[in-house]
Protein backbone atom coordinates (compact mmCIF):
# COMPACT_ATOMS: atom_id res chain seq x y z
CA UNK A 1 0.00 0.00 0.00
CA UNK A 2 2.79 2.16 0.56
CA UNK A 3 3.73 4.68 -2.62
CA UNK A 4 0.25 3.56 -4.17
CA UNK A 5 -1.64 6.33 -6.20
CA UNK A 6 -5.80 6.56 -5.79
CA UNK A 7 -5.27 4.43 -9.33
CA UNK A 8 -3.67 1.84 -7.76
CA UNK A 9 -6.23 2.01 -4.69
CA UNK A 10 -8.97 1.89 -7.01
CA UNK A 11 -7.47 -1.43 -8.93
CA UNK A 12 -7.23 -3.05 -5.38
CA UNK A 13 -10.52 -2.69 -4.62
CA UNK A 14 -11.62 -3.79 -8.02
CA UNK A 15 -9.58 -7.19 -7.56
CA UNK A 16 -11.53 -8.24 -4.50
CA UNK A 17 -9.44 -6.26 -1.36
CA UNK A 18 -11.85 -4.58 0.98
CA UNK A 19 -11.35 -0.59 2.44
CA UNK A 20 -11.78 -2.31 5.98
CA UNK A 21 -8.72 -4.98 5.50
CA UNK A 22 -6.40 -2.35 3.59
CA UNK A 23 -6.99 0.63 5.80
CA UNK A 24 -7.13 -1.78 9.07
CA UNK A 25 -3.46 -2.76 8.36
CA UNK A 26 -2.44 0.67 6.65
CA UNK A 27 -3.62 2.44 10.47
CA UNK A 28 -1.86 -0.40 12.40
CA UNK A 29 1.56 0.08 10.42
CA UNK A 30 1.46 3.42 11.04
CA UNK A 31 4.40 5.08 13.20
CA UNK A 32 2.74 6.87 16.21
CA UNK A 33 6.19 9.07 16.51
CA UNK A 34 6.51 10.31 13.53
CA UNK A 35 6.79 14.11 13.38
CA UNK A 36 4.60 14.82 10.37
CA UNK A 37 1.56 14.02 11.80
CA UNK A 38 -0.06 15.95 14.54
CA UNK A 39 -2.80 13.48 15.30
CA UNK A 40 -3.46 10.16 13.86
CA UNK A 41 -7.04 8.54 13.80
CA UNK A 42 -7.86 5.28 15.86
CA UNK A 43 -9.64 1.66 15.29
CA UNK A 44 -13.14 3.66 16.31
CA UNK A 45 -12.68 6.39 14.71
CA UNK A 46 -11.82 4.32 11.22
CA UNK A 47 -14.86 1.81 12.03
CA UNK A 48 -17.18 5.06 11.97
CA UNK A 49 -15.98 6.14 8.69
CA UNK A 50 -16.01 2.76 7.37
CA UNK A 51 -19.88 1.98 8.41
CA UNK A 52 -20.55 5.62 6.44
CA UNK A 53 -19.07 4.46 3.23
CA UNK A 54 -20.56 1.45 3.04
CA UNK A 55 -23.82 3.53 3.32
CA UNK A 56 -23.20 5.70 1.17
CA UNK A 57 -22.27 2.89 -1.29
CA UNK A 58 -25.44 1.15 -1.04
CA UNK A 59 -27.39 4.37 -1.45
CA UNK A 60 -25.15 5.03 -4.78
CA UNK A 61 -25.65 1.67 -5.98
CA UNK A 62 -22.07 0.44 -5.64
CA UNK A 63 -18.54 1.79 -5.50
CA UNK A 64 -18.34 3.52 -8.71
CA UNK A 65 -20.74 6.22 -7.77
CA UNK A 66 -17.95 6.91 -5.00
CA UNK A 67 -14.74 8.24 -7.40
CA UNK A 68 -12.41 8.38 -4.15
CA UNK A 69 -13.63 5.12 -3.02
CA UNK A 70 -12.14 4.16 -0.15
CA UNK A 71 -9.23 5.97 -0.59
CA UNK A 72 -7.23 7.50 2.40
CA UNK A 73 -5.74 11.12 2.77
CA UNK A 74 -4.47 13.18 5.15
CA UNK A 75 -5.24 16.82 6.13
CA UNK A 76 -3.15 19.62 7.42
CA UNK A 77 -3.98 20.72 10.92
CA UNK A 78 -5.93 23.84 10.53
CA UNK A 79 -8.91 22.42 8.39
CA UNK A 80 -11.13 20.85 10.48
CA UNK A 81 -12.19 17.30 10.85
CA UNK A 82 -15.10 16.83 12.58
CA UNK A 83 -14.43 15.47 16.12
CA UNK A 84 -10.52 15.62 16.18
CA UNK A 85 -8.55 18.58 17.48
CA UNK A 86 -7.51 21.68 15.24
CA UNK A 87 -4.32 23.19 16.35
CA UNK A 88 -3.08 25.18 13.43
CA UNK A 89 0.64 24.02 15.39
CA UNK A 90 -0.49 25.59 18.22
CA UNK A 91 -1.61 22.97 21.07
CA UNK A 92 -2.62 26.70 23.44
CA UNK A 93 -5.34 27.34 20.11
CA UNK A 94 -6.61 23.58 19.78
CA UNK A 95 -10.43 23.03 19.95
CA UNK A 96 -12.59 19.97 18.93
CA UNK A 97 -13.92 20.55 15.41
CA UNK A 98 -17.97 20.10 15.28
CA UNK A 99 -18.38 19.30 11.71
CA UNK A 100 -16.09 18.68 8.64
CA UNK A 101 -14.61 21.83 6.49
CA UNK A 102 -16.47 21.74 3.52
CA UNK A 103 -13.96 20.59 1.31
CA UNK A 104 -12.85 17.75 4.00
CA UNK A 105 -16.43 16.98 3.97
CA UNK A 106 -16.60 17.25 -0.04
CA UNK A 107 -14.21 14.58 -0.07
CA UNK A 108 -15.83 12.13 2.29
CA UNK A 109 -18.83 12.21 0.17
CA UNK A 110 -16.45 10.82 -2.83
CA UNK A 111 -15.47 8.37 -0.68
CA UNK A 112 -12.53 9.22 0.59
CA UNK A 113 -11.15 8.31 4.12
CA UNK A 114 -9.15 10.59 6.56
CA UNK A 115 -6.30 9.05 8.35
CA UNK A 116 -4.83 11.91 10.14
CA UNK A 117 -3.94 15.84 10.65
CA UNK A 118 -0.75 17.18 10.05
CA UNK A 119 2.00 19.23 11.14
CA UNK A 120 2.65 22.65 9.53
CA UNK A 121 4.47 25.80 10.33
CA UNK A 122 2.08 27.22 12.93
CA UNK A 123 -0.76 29.11 11.66
CA UNK A 124 0.29 28.48 8.40
CA UNK A 125 2.85 31.21 8.46
CA UNK A 126 5.98 30.03 7.08
CA UNK A 127 7.08 28.16 3.95
CA UNK A 128 10.03 25.83 5.69
CA UNK A 129 7.90 23.50 8.18
CA UNK A 130 10.03 23.90 11.07
CA UNK A 131 8.17 26.47 12.80
CA UNK A 132 6.16 24.51 15.00
CA UNK A 133 6.00 23.32 18.73
CA UNK A 134 5.46 19.40 17.33
CA UNK A 135 8.71 19.03 16.15
CA UNK A 136 10.52 20.40 12.62
CA UNK A 137 9.56 18.08 9.74
CA UNK A 138 12.14 16.94 7.87
CA UNK A 139 12.68 16.84 3.68
CA UNK A 140 11.87 13.28 2.69
CA UNK A 141 15.19 12.73 0.55
CA UNK A 142 18.12 14.39 3.22
CA UNK A 143 16.54 14.83 6.91
CA UNK A 144 19.39 17.79 7.45
CA UNK A 145 17.02 19.77 4.70
CA UNK A 146 13.83 21.68 5.46
CA UNK A 147 10.51 20.19 3.98
CA UNK A 148 9.12 23.20 3.35
CA UNK A 149 5.96 25.09 4.57
CA UNK A 150 3.57 25.97 6.02
CA UNK A 151 2.14 22.44 4.55
CA UNK A 152 5.27 20.27 5.82
CA UNK A 153 3.39 17.47 7.22
CA UNK A 154 0.86 16.86 4.39
CA UNK A 155 3.84 16.84 2.23
CA UNK A 156 5.73 14.45 3.90
CA UNK A 157 2.94 11.74 3.96
CA UNK A 158 2.62 12.24 0.49
CA UNK A 159 6.26 11.87 -0.76
CA UNK A 160 6.80 8.78 1.35
CA UNK A 161 3.37 7.28 0.18
CA UNK A 162 1.47 7.13 3.62
CA UNK A 163 -1.49 8.54 1.74
CA UNK A 164 -1.68 9.28 -2.29
CA UNK A 165 -2.92 12.99 -1.53
CA UNK A 166 -3.10 15.30 1.14
CA UNK A 167 -4.72 18.89 1.86
CA UNK A 168 -2.59 21.65 2.37
CA UNK A 169 -3.45 25.43 2.71
CA UNK A 170 -1.62 27.76 0.25
CA UNK A 171 -1.47 31.70 0.86
CA UNK A 172 2.42 32.75 -0.33
CA UNK A 173 3.40 29.14 -1.35
CA UNK A 174 2.90 26.56 1.38
CA UNK A 175 0.89 24.06 -0.97
CA UNK A 176 3.78 24.74 -3.75
CA UNK A 177 7.43 25.24 -1.94
CA UNK A 178 6.74 21.78 -0.03
CA UNK A 179 6.04 20.00 -3.54
CA UNK A 180 9.31 21.31 -4.93
CA UNK A 181 11.79 20.21 -2.00
CA UNK A 182 9.99 17.05 -1.94
CA UNK A 183 9.45 15.97 -5.90
CA UNK A 184 5.96 16.11 -5.17
CA UNK A 185 2.68 17.69 -7.19
CA UNK A 186 0.93 20.81 -5.44
CA UNK A 187 -2.34 22.09 -7.12
CA UNK A 188 -2.84 25.81 -5.64
CA UNK A 189 -6.10 26.39 -7.14
CA UNK A 190 -7.85 29.74 -8.35
CA UNK A 191 -8.84 31.63 -5.07
CA UNK A 192 -12.10 30.65 -4.48
CA UNK A 193 -12.16 27.53 -5.85
CA UNK A 194 -12.29 24.79 -3.35
CA UNK A 195 -14.16 26.45 -0.14
CA UNK A 196 -12.55 27.54 3.11
CA UNK A 197 -15.14 27.91 5.30
CA UNK A 198 -14.07 25.47 8.10
CA UNK A 199 -10.33 26.50 7.93
CA UNK A 200 -8.39 28.34 10.44
CA UNK A 201 -7.62 31.54 8.02
CA UNK A 202 -4.29 32.64 7.64
CA UNK A 203 -4.87 35.64 5.50
CA UNK A 204 -8.24 35.19 4.22
CA UNK A 205 -9.07 37.30 1.25
CA UNK A 206 -5.87 35.43 -0.16
CA UNK A 207 -5.78 31.73 1.01
CA UNK A 208 -6.18 28.80 -0.78
CA UNK A 209 -7.20 24.81 0.49
CA UNK A 210 -3.68 22.83 -1.91
CA UNK A 211 -3.58 19.64 -2.86
CA UNK A 212 -0.53 17.36 -3.07
CA UNK A 213 -0.13 14.12 -4.97
CA UNK A 214 2.25 12.38 -6.63
CA UNK A 215 0.86 12.97 -9.54
CA UNK A 216 -1.34 15.47 -11.85
CA UNK A 217 -4.09 13.21 -12.29
CA UNK A 218 -4.13 12.27 -8.91
CA UNK A 219 -4.23 16.15 -8.23
CA UNK A 220 -6.55 16.76 -10.62
CA UNK A 221 -8.90 14.52 -10.21
CA UNK A 222 -9.52 15.16 -6.07
CA UNK A 223 -9.84 18.71 -7.42
CA UNK A 224 -12.49 18.02 -9.48
CA UNK A 225 -14.28 16.06 -6.62
CA UNK A 226 -13.62 18.96 -4.46
CA UNK A 227 -14.37 21.90 -5.84
CA UNK A 228 -17.78 23.95 -6.17
CA UNK A 229 -19.76 27.00 -4.73
CA UNK A 230 -20.07 26.82 -0.93
CA UNK A 231 -22.78 29.74 -0.08
CA UNK A 232 -21.14 29.35 3.58
CA UNK A 233 -18.00 30.97 2.46
CA UNK A 234 -17.96 35.12 1.66
CA UNK A 235 -15.00 34.32 -0.83
CA UNK A 236 -15.90 31.19 -2.72
CA UNK A 237 -16.65 31.54 -6.15
CA UNK A 238 -18.25 29.17 -8.97
CA UNK A 239 -15.89 28.07 -12.11
CA UNK A 240 -17.03 29.95 -14.83
CA UNK A 241 -18.13 28.46 -18.18
CA UNK A 242 -15.71 30.13 -20.54
CA UNK A 243 -12.81 28.81 -17.64
CA UNK A 244 -9.47 27.46 -19.89
CA UNK A 245 -9.40 23.92 -20.34
CA UNK A 246 -6.03 23.52 -22.13
CA UNK A 247 -3.42 25.58 -23.13
CA UNK A 248 -2.07 25.99 -26.95
CA UNK A 249 -0.20 22.56 -28.25
CA UNK A 250 2.80 24.69 -28.52
CA UNK A 251 2.87 27.22 -24.94
CA UNK A 252 4.82 29.98 -25.04
CA UNK A 253 5.72 30.25 -21.11
CA UNK A 254 7.37 33.30 -19.96
CA UNK A 255 10.49 32.67 -17.64
CA UNK A 256 12.57 34.74 -15.39
CA UNK A 257 14.38 37.04 -17.80
CA UNK A 258 17.11 36.95 -14.86
CA UNK A 259 16.12 34.27 -12.24
CA UNK A 260 17.07 34.35 -9.06
CA UNK A 261 18.80 31.58 -7.07
CA UNK A 262 20.51 32.69 -4.26
CA UNK A 263 24.09 31.70 -5.15
CA UNK A 264 22.95 28.22 -4.97
CA UNK A 265 24.36 26.73 -8.18
CA UNK A 266 22.55 23.46 -7.98
CA UNK A 267 19.07 24.83 -8.70
CA UNK A 268 20.23 27.27 -11.29
CA UNK A 269 21.72 24.26 -13.24
CA UNK A 270 18.54 22.13 -12.77
CA UNK A 271 15.84 24.98 -13.72
CA UNK A 272 18.57 25.57 -17.09
CA UNK A 273 18.12 21.39 -17.73
CA UNK A 274 14.40 21.84 -16.92
CA UNK A 275 14.08 24.63 -19.63
CA UNK A 276 15.90 22.77 -22.20
CA UNK A 277 13.69 19.99 -21.39
CA UNK A 278 10.32 21.82 -21.67
CA UNK A 279 11.89 23.13 -25.38
CA UNK A 280 11.54 19.37 -26.29
CA UNK A 281 7.82 19.73 -25.77
CA UNK A 282 7.50 22.24 -28.48
CA UNK A 283 7.01 24.92 -26.05
CA UNK A 284 8.66 28.38 -26.44
CA UNK A 285 10.59 30.37 -23.46
CA UNK A 286 9.60 33.74 -23.47
CA UNK A 287 12.28 35.90 -20.74
CA UNK A 288 10.20 38.64 -19.52
CA UNK A 289 10.70 41.27 -16.90
CA UNK A 290 9.98 39.95 -13.06
CA UNK A 291 10.53 43.09 -11.03
CA UNK A 292 7.05 43.66 -10.79
CA UNK A 293 6.39 40.40 -8.75
CA UNK A 294 8.99 41.36 -6.30
CA UNK A 295 6.70 44.86 -5.75
CA UNK A 296 3.59 43.04 -5.23
CA UNK A 297 5.01 40.49 -2.61
CA UNK A 298 6.49 43.35 -0.37
CA UNK A 299 3.03 44.20 -0.44
CA UNK A 300 2.40 41.01 1.19
CA UNK A 301 4.93 40.87 4.03
CA UNK A 302 6.15 44.78 3.98
CA UNK A 303 2.73 45.52 4.51
CA UNK A 304 -0.67 45.62 5.77
CA UNK A 305 -1.72 42.20 4.77
CA UNK A 306 0.28 40.96 7.75
CA UNK A 307 -2.86 42.48 9.67
CA UNK A 308 -4.82 39.42 8.02
CA UNK A 309 -2.47 37.15 10.37
CA UNK A 310 -3.13 38.91 13.19
CA UNK A 311 -7.44 39.28 12.76
CA UNK A 312 -7.49 35.95 12.17
CA UNK A 313 -6.21 34.78 15.26
CA UNK A 314 -6.52 38.41 17.29
CA UNK A 315 -8.70 37.66 20.34
CA UNK A 316 -5.82 34.29 21.27
CA UNK A 317 -2.93 36.45 20.57
CA UNK A 318 -4.14 38.96 23.13
CA UNK A 319 -4.56 36.28 25.84
CA UNK A 320 -1.54 33.66 25.07
CA UNK A 321 0.73 35.82 22.95
CA UNK A 322 3.58 33.85 25.09
CA UNK A 323 1.99 30.69 23.17
CA UNK A 324 3.05 31.53 19.69
CA UNK A 325 6.45 30.63 17.98
CA UNK A 326 8.98 33.44 18.67
CA UNK A 327 9.16 34.00 14.69
CA UNK A 328 5.45 33.75 13.95
CA UNK A 329 4.71 36.49 16.66
CA UNK A 330 7.34 38.54 15.25
CA UNK A 331 5.48 38.46 11.82
CA UNK A 332 2.33 38.72 13.41
CA UNK A 333 2.67 41.38 15.86
CA UNK A 334 3.89 43.75 12.96
CA UNK A 335 0.25 44.31 11.99
CA UNK A 336 0.20 47.33 14.95
CA UNK A 337 2.76 49.04 12.89
CA UNK A 338 -0.17 49.46 10.32
CA UNK A 339 -3.32 51.65 10.12
CA UNK A 340 -6.56 51.46 7.93
CA UNK A 341 -5.07 53.92 5.66
CA UNK A 342 -1.85 52.21 4.99
CA UNK A 343 -4.59 49.10 4.36
CA UNK A 344 -6.54 50.89 1.52
CA UNK A 345 -3.37 52.20 0.15
CA UNK A 346 -2.05 49.04 -0.19
CA UNK A 347 -5.41 47.59 -1.91
CA UNK A 348 -5.07 50.67 -4.55
CA UNK A 349 -0.93 50.35 -4.79
CA UNK A 350 -1.92 46.30 -5.69
CA UNK A 351 -5.00 47.22 -7.84
CA UNK A 352 -2.85 49.15 -10.32
CA UNK A 353 0.29 46.15 -10.26
CA UNK A 354 -2.35 43.50 -10.92
CA UNK A 355 -3.44 45.41 -13.84
CA UNK A 356 0.45 45.76 -15.14
CA UNK A 357 0.71 42.01 -14.37
CA UNK A 358 -2.42 41.21 -15.68
CA UNK A 359 -1.22 42.78 -19.40
CA UNK A 360 2.18 40.80 -18.38
CA UNK A 361 0.84 37.46 -18.60
CA UNK A 362 -1.48 37.82 -21.30
CA UNK A 363 1.93 38.22 -23.24
CA UNK A 364 2.49 34.42 -23.04
CA UNK A 365 0.27 31.33 -21.94
CA UNK A 366 1.51 30.67 -18.51
CA UNK A 367 4.47 31.87 -16.33
CA UNK A 368 6.93 29.00 -15.88
CA UNK A 369 9.23 29.61 -12.67
CA UNK A 370 11.41 27.71 -10.04
CA UNK A 371 9.11 26.29 -7.37
CA UNK A 372 12.00 27.39 -5.01
CA UNK A 373 15.26 28.79 -6.09
CA UNK A 374 17.02 27.03 -3.02
CA UNK A 375 17.65 24.29 -0.55
CA UNK A 376 18.14 25.13 2.91
CA UNK A 377 19.43 23.06 5.96
CA UNK A 378 17.20 22.96 8.80
CA UNK A 379 19.98 24.42 10.68
CA UNK A 380 21.15 27.61 7.95
CA UNK A 381 17.20 28.31 8.33
CA UNK A 382 16.81 28.19 12.17
CA UNK A 383 19.64 30.53 12.35
CA UNK A 384 18.26 32.78 9.71
CA UNK A 385 14.92 32.56 9.77
CA UNK A 386 13.14 35.73 7.92
CA UNK A 387 15.97 35.96 5.42
CA UNK A 388 16.19 32.43 3.96
CA UNK A 389 11.94 32.04 4.26
CA UNK A 390 11.82 35.02 1.87
CA UNK A 391 13.77 33.50 -0.63
CA UNK A 392 11.71 30.34 -0.59
CA UNK A 393 9.01 32.20 -1.59
CA UNK A 394 10.82 34.11 -4.22
CA UNK A 395 8.38 32.98 -6.76
CA UNK A 396 5.38 32.19 -4.76
CA UNK A 397 4.49 34.89 -2.96
CA UNK A 398 2.62 37.09 -5.37
CA UNK A 399 0.52 35.00 -7.17
CA UNK A 400 -2.55 34.22 -4.45
CA UNK A 401 -2.14 38.72 -4.15
CA UNK A 402 -2.74 38.44 -8.51
CA UNK A 403 -5.77 36.17 -8.11
CA UNK A 404 -3.90 33.45 -10.21
CA UNK A 405 -3.82 29.86 -10.13
CA UNK A 406 -0.30 27.50 -9.97
CA UNK A 407 0.90 24.43 -10.44
CA UNK A 408 3.91 22.73 -8.59
CA UNK A 409 5.22 20.12 -10.75
CA UNK A 410 8.75 17.98 -10.26
CA UNK A 411 11.26 18.83 -12.61
CA UNK A 412 14.59 17.22 -12.11
CA UNK A 413 16.99 16.34 -9.78
CA UNK A 414 19.93 18.60 -8.40
CA UNK A 415 23.56 17.02 -8.37
CA UNK A 416 23.21 16.50 -4.68
CA UNK A 417 20.42 13.65 -5.26
CA UNK A 418 17.91 16.79 -3.89
CA UNK A 419 14.56 17.61 -6.58
CA UNK A 420 14.00 20.56 -7.84
CA UNK A 421 10.36 21.35 -9.19
CA UNK A 422 9.12 23.88 -11.52
CA UNK A 423 5.83 25.77 -11.51
CA UNK A 424 3.46 26.45 -13.94
CA UNK A 425 1.22 29.80 -13.41
CA UNK A 426 -1.93 31.00 -14.90
CA UNK A 427 -4.75 33.78 -14.65
CA UNK A 428 -7.91 32.45 -12.74
CA UNK A 429 -9.86 29.52 -13.47
CA UNK A 430 -6.60 28.31 -15.57
CA UNK A 431 -6.50 25.28 -13.35
CA UNK A 432 -7.66 22.60 -16.06
CA UNK A 433 -5.64 24.22 -18.51
CA UNK A 434 -1.86 23.96 -16.28
CA UNK A 435 -3.50 20.33 -15.33
CA UNK A 436 -3.41 18.90 -18.69
CA UNK A 437 0.06 20.53 -19.63
CA UNK A 438 1.01 19.14 -16.37
CA UNK A 439 0.25 14.94 -17.28
CA UNK A 440 2.17 15.57 -20.38
CA UNK A 441 5.55 17.03 -18.79
CA UNK A 442 4.68 14.16 -15.88
CA UNK A 443 5.04 11.43 -18.61
CA UNK A 444 7.72 13.31 -20.29
CA UNK A 445 10.19 13.45 -17.26
CA UNK A 446 8.90 10.07 -16.08
CA UNK A 447 10.91 10.67 -12.34
CA UNK A 448 10.10 8.50 -9.67
CA UNK A 449 7.08 9.29 -7.47
CA UNK A 450 8.13 11.35 -4.42
CA UNK A 451 10.32 9.65 -1.97
CA UNK A 452 8.94 6.48 -2.79
CA UNK A 453 11.06 5.32 -5.23
CA UNK A 454 8.37 4.31 -7.46
CA UNK A 455 8.42 4.48 -11.38
CA UNK A 456 6.21 7.00 -12.71
CA UNK A 457 3.39 5.40 -15.41
CA UNK A 458 1.11 7.14 -17.10
CA UNK A 459 -2.71 6.38 -16.31
CA UNK A 460 -4.28 4.27 -19.35
CA UNK A 461 -7.19 5.88 -19.77
CA UNK A 462 -9.55 4.19 -21.90
CA UNK A 463 -10.92 6.81 -24.76
CA UNK A 464 -14.73 5.95 -24.28
CA UNK A 465 -14.20 6.85 -20.70
CA UNK A 466 -12.89 10.50 -21.41
CA UNK A 467 -15.03 13.30 -20.53
CA UNK A 468 -14.62 17.14 -21.86
CA UNK A 469 -14.08 19.67 -18.86
CA UNK A 470 -16.64 21.03 -16.94
CA UNK A 471 -18.53 23.95 -19.01
CA UNK A 472 -17.47 22.28 -22.50
CA UNK A 473 -18.70 20.58 -25.05
CA UNK A 474 -17.25 17.83 -27.38
CA UNK A 475 -17.56 18.63 -31.07
CA UNK A 476 -16.55 16.55 -33.57
CA UNK A 477 -15.41 18.16 -36.87
CA UNK A 478 -14.45 16.51 -40.54
CA UNK A 479 -13.65 19.22 -42.96
CA UNK A 480 -12.37 23.09 -43.03
CA UNK A 481 -12.66 23.25 -38.97
CA UNK A 482 -9.61 20.56 -38.87
CA UNK A 483 -6.33 21.79 -37.21
CA UNK A 484 -4.44 23.91 -39.93
CA UNK A 485 -7.68 24.47 -42.05
CA UNK A 486 -9.27 27.63 -43.14
CA UNK A 487 -12.19 27.60 -40.28
CA UNK A 488 -10.09 26.40 -37.74
CA UNK A 489 -9.78 29.55 -36.63
CA UNK A 490 -13.68 29.51 -35.67
CA UNK A 491 -12.91 27.10 -32.81
CA UNK A 492 -9.89 28.71 -31.24
CA UNK A 493 -11.64 32.21 -31.32
CA UNK A 494 -13.82 30.20 -28.81
CA UNK A 495 -11.20 29.02 -26.91
CA UNK A 496 -11.85 25.84 -28.04
CA UNK A 497 -9.16 22.97 -27.48
CA UNK A 498 -8.59 20.01 -29.55
CA UNK A 499 -8.82 16.88 -27.56
CA UNK A 500 -8.07 13.82 -29.35
CA UNK A 501 -8.14 12.57 -32.99
CA UNK A 502 -10.19 9.41 -34.06
CA UNK A 503 -12.18 8.58 -36.84
CA UNK A 504 -16.42 7.75 -36.93
CA UNK A 505 -17.82 4.43 -36.75
CA UNK A 506 -17.20 2.47 -40.00
CA UNK A 507 -21.02 3.72 -41.07
CA UNK A 508 -20.60 7.00 -43.17
CA UNK A 509 -19.74 8.55 -46.56
CA UNK A 510 -18.10 11.64 -47.27
CA UNK A 511 -18.02 14.15 -50.03
CA UNK A 512 -17.06 16.90 -51.49
CA UNK A 513 -19.55 19.22 -51.81
CA UNK A 514 -19.71 21.76 -55.23
CA UNK A 515 -20.19 25.44 -55.05
CA UNK A 516 -18.82 26.01 -51.09
CA UNK A 517 -16.28 28.66 -50.58
CA UNK A 518 -13.96 27.40 -48.86
CA UNK A 519 -14.12 23.97 -49.90
CA UNK A 520 -16.40 21.59 -47.72
CA UNK A 521 -16.94 17.90 -47.43
CA UNK A 522 -20.50 16.58 -46.08
CA UNK A 523 -21.02 13.92 -44.06
CA UNK A 524 -23.90 11.65 -44.41
CA UNK A 525 -24.62 8.26 -42.62
CA UNK A 526 -24.76 5.36 -44.68
CA UNK A 527 -25.69 1.18 -44.63
CA UNK A 528 -22.46 1.19 -47.12
CA UNK A 529 -20.00 3.42 -45.29
CA UNK A 530 -16.72 3.17 -44.05
CA UNK A 531 -14.59 5.20 -40.55
CA UNK A 532 -13.46 8.59 -41.29
CA UNK A 533 -10.92 10.55 -40.04
CA UNK A 534 -12.11 13.42 -37.50
CA UNK A 535 -11.07 15.79 -34.86
CA UNK A 536 -12.35 15.93 -31.47
CA UNK A 537 -12.59 19.48 -29.84
CA UNK A 538 -13.99 20.53 -27.09
CA UNK A 539 -15.57 23.90 -26.74
CA UNK A 540 -17.21 25.85 -24.09
CA UNK A 541 -20.55 25.53 -23.60
CA UNK A 542 -21.64 28.91 -23.63
CA UNK A 543 -19.44 30.07 -27.16
CA UNK A 544 -21.41 26.95 -28.66
CA UNK A 545 -24.51 29.05 -29.68
CA UNK A 546 -23.05 31.28 -31.65
CA UNK A 547 -20.94 28.80 -33.60
CA UNK A 548 -23.93 27.07 -34.86
CA UNK A 549 -25.18 30.08 -35.67
CA UNK A 550 -22.82 30.10 -38.25
CA UNK A 551 -22.81 26.99 -39.05
CA UNK A 552 -24.41 27.12 -42.70
CA UNK A 553 -26.95 24.98 -45.08
CA UNK A 554 -26.41 22.13 -46.08
CA UNK A 555 -24.33 21.78 -43.11
CA UNK A 556 -26.32 20.96 -39.63
CA UNK A 557 -24.76 19.35 -36.34
CA UNK A 558 -25.88 16.65 -35.06
CA UNK A 559 -24.60 13.39 -33.12
CA UNK A 560 -22.35 11.13 -34.54
CA UNK A 561 -20.97 7.75 -33.53
CA UNK A 562 -17.25 6.88 -33.42
CA UNK A 563 -15.13 4.20 -33.93
CA UNK A 564 -15.80 3.03 -29.74
CA UNK A 565 -18.87 3.43 -29.44
CA UNK A 566 -19.03 7.31 -28.39
CA UNK A 567 -21.56 9.72 -29.57
CA UNK A 568 -20.22 13.35 -29.67
CA UNK A 569 -22.27 16.40 -31.62
CA UNK A 570 -20.71 16.78 -35.20
CA UNK A 571 -21.60 18.35 -38.46
CA UNK A 572 -23.72 16.80 -40.57
CA UNK A 573 -25.21 17.22 -44.09
CA UNK A 574 -28.53 17.07 -45.45
CA UNK A 575 -29.22 14.69 -48.24
CA UNK A 576 -30.41 17.07 -51.08
CA UNK A 577 -26.62 18.70 -51.10
CA UNK A 578 -25.31 15.75 -52.31
CA UNK A 579 -26.68 16.18 -55.94
CA UNK A 580 -23.03 17.74 -57.86
CA UNK A 581 -20.95 16.24 -55.16
CA UNK A 582 -18.10 13.59 -55.34
CA UNK A 583 -18.43 10.55 -53.63
CA UNK A 584 -14.53 10.83 -51.38
CA UNK A 585 -15.24 7.93 -48.87
CA UNK A 586 -12.30 6.41 -50.28
CA UNK A 587 -9.48 8.74 -48.76
CA UNK A 588 -10.89 8.36 -45.06
CA UNK A 589 -10.68 11.61 -44.21
CA UNK A 590 -11.19 15.22 -45.86
CA UNK A 591 -7.39 16.02 -44.75
CA UNK A 592 -6.14 13.08 -47.50
CA UNK A 593 -8.35 13.93 -49.82
CA UNK A 594 -6.96 17.67 -49.86
CA UNK A 595 -3.60 16.23 -49.99
CA UNK A 596 -4.33 14.18 -53.23
CA UNK A 597 -5.41 16.92 -55.09
CA UNK A 598 -2.61 19.49 -54.14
Amino acid sequence: MRGWTIGDWQAAYRDGATPSSLLRTLLDDMDKEDVAWISLIDHAFLDRQLDALEARRQTLSGASALPLYGVPFAVKDNIDVATMHTTAACPEFSYTATAHAAVVQRLVDAGAIVLGKTNLDQFATGLVGIRSPYGAVPNTFDPDYVCGGSSSGSASVVARGIVPFALGTDTAGSGRVPAGLNNIVGLKPTVGALSGHGVVPACRTLDCVSIFATTVADAELVFRQAEGFDAADGYSRGRPDDALAALPAKPRFGIPARPEFFGDAQSEEAYAQALARIAETGAECVPLDFSLFDQVTALLYDGPWVAERYAAIEGFAKQHADAIHPVVRDIIFRAREFSATDAFNAQYRLAALKREADKLLASVDALLVPTAPSHYRIDEVAADPIRLNSHMGKYTNFVNLLNWCALALPAAFRGDGLPFGLTLIGPAWSDQALSAFGKKWQALQALPRGATGEAFVAPVTAAADSEPAPGYLRLAVVGAHLSGMPLNRELTERKAVLAEATTTAATYRLYALANTTPPKPGLVRSSSGATIAVELWDMPMHAFGSFVAGVPAPLGIGTLELIDGRRVKGFICEPCALEGARDITAFQGWRAYCKAMA
